[in-house]
């Protein structure tokens, strides 16, 4: 038992420091990232240059502050009074169209002929497109690391109507604001699962010290083991010796009464240290033994924890279903299977239809609970071993394994159908919710790519067909 702990718990501290080098790999990326943002904010800095000499200044500040890599508070605290000078900048001289030409005047007018209303103007000034390009962007790597998605979608939804500086900095505030607090996760993890990780070499270590005194009693053991032997045989031969030699009875009983003393005395001496050593190492047993008792218990309770964790790391936690990262796992062991075998595998596409109109007209928790809803005839209309994952916004994906095509296609229907079947009513209003579906069947020679984009295609024709359609590719 102690063999397989000691190989149990090994295996777990291997599995720590592979946690260890995945959130390292993690904290990496999110430190590109924010090397990323701080381009951007360079840029935009750039980018404002010579509107007001009031936001000059702050903008040369901001950007002098932004190149020595500044901490949160100090941008914040830069943040907060350039906004200030955008406010003030957009009262006087707000953005706004051309204006049209004056009309003529009123003893020159003559009849023209109607001419159509002019364009409205564009709300997103020129020189942000690449500002908010490179935002949303940003927004879009967050979101797929699933940081507050409706947050992050909100932010995606401001960027669109974004017609002044001081919009677009609010919206790149939340997004460092954002950055900054996953990166602090990051950061508290790595130190748990450091925690752990010494915890765990703490352990290793005692029951390495514990099999070293053992490994010591037991050759100390021996040695005084032999030695006894050696006195014992070494009293024997002598008292032989002296038996021979002897001459009288009570010389000879003598010798022999002398002899015996000393061997008994050996035994006996040797008897008292074996008592001693027996009484010390059945205390050492029982002390690990309840020390094995611990660690098994905190196995347990490490293996159980870890497992919630990594359960909950895959899961969306609006709708429980597997997230983005859990189906891009699975979907990579399909296209394998797929190429080895001729077992089918179906993949259906799915985006929910007007969801944007259903969060403006009533609200993130009433798109929130067509999501649940949504989520919930997917799981009831499938097999146990089919797979099913929310991937983004309001899109899912499902993976029908070992049907034929025929069949997967009746079951999108299906599935379709009982979307449709279900029943909203928003502030006294009944809402009607459909989706839409791309499928298509993986071939033997198909990447992850290939097969994703044919069902994206497929639902594409499906959202410009009319929507409520499968559409197979």
């Amino acid at each position: 038992m102690l063999s397989a702990l000691v190989t149990d718990t090994a295996d777990w501290k291997q599995k720590y420091r592979d946690s260890l080098v995945e959130m390292e790999s993690e904290e990496k990326r999110w430190r590109s990232i924010e090397q990323a943002l701080r381009r951007l904010v360079g840029r935009l800095c750039a980018a404002g240059m010579g509107v007001d000499a009031q936001l000059d200044d702050e903008l040369v500040a901001l950007a002098a502050a932004n190149r020595r890599n500044a901490d949160a508070t100090e941008l914040e605290q830069l943040a907060a009074s350039l906004t200030t000078a955008v406010v003030a900048v957009d009262s006087v001289s707000p953005v706004t169209a051309t204006p049209a030409p004056p009309a003529p005047a009123a003893a020159v007018v003559a009849p023209v002929a109607p001419v159509a209303p002019p364009e409205p103007p564009t709300l997103v000034p020129t020189r942000w497109d690449a500002a908010c390009t490179s935002t949303a962007q940003i927004l879009v790597q967050l979101r797929a690391a699933t940081i507050d998605e409706l947050g992050i979608l909100a932010l995606l939804t401001q960027l669109t109507s974004t017609n002044s500086d001081g919009e677009l900095a609010a919206i790149l505030d939340q997004t460092a604001e954002l950055i900054r607090t996953h990166a602090e996760t990051l950061v508290r993890e790595r130190l748990q699962a450091a925690a752990v990780l010494s915890d765990v070499t703490k352990r290793l270590e005692e029951m390495a010290g514990y099999l070293t005194e053992s490994n010591h009693e037991t050759r100390s053991r021996f040695a005084d083991t032999a030695s006894v032997n050696d006195t014992v045989m070494s009293q024997v031969r002598e008292l032989a010796a002296e038996a021979s030699s002897a001459t009288e009875l009570r010389v000879l009983q003598s010798t022999v009464n002398a002899r015996l003393e000393t061997v008994t005395r050996q035994v006996l001496d040797f008897r008292a240290r074996e008592e001693d050593r027996l009484l010390e190492f059945t205390g050492r047993v029982e002390r690990m033994r309840a020390r094995i008792a611990d660690l098994e218990r905190e196995a347990a309770d490490l293996h159980s924890r870890l497992d919630r964790e990594k359960h909950g790391a895959r899961l969306d936690p609006l709708t429980r279903l597997a997230n983005r990262k859990s189906f891009d796992e699975r979907f990579a062991q399909e296209i394998e299977r797929r190429a080895q075998s001729d077992l089918p595998v179906t993949m259906l596409l799915w985006d929910l239809d007007n969801f944007k109109l259903i969060n403006d007209s009533y609200g993130h928790r009433a798109g929130d609970r067509v999501l649940q809803s949504v989520a919930t005839c997917f799981m009831s209309g499938l097999r146990a071993e089919d797979f099913v994952a929310r991937i983004g916004g309001e899109e899912f994906v499902v993976l029908l394994t070992g049907l034929p095509y025929e069949r997967a296609l009746r079951i999108a229907e299906e599935l379709r159908l009982g979307v449709e079947a279900l029943r909203f009513h928003f502030r006294g209003t009944p809402v009607r919710v459909t989706v839409s579906c791309g499928l298509t069947e993986l071939r033997s020679s198909d990447a992850a790519g290939a097969a994703f984009d044919r069902a994206d295609a497929a639902l594409y024709r499906a959202k410009h067909g009319g929507k409520n359609l499968c559409i197979a590719a």
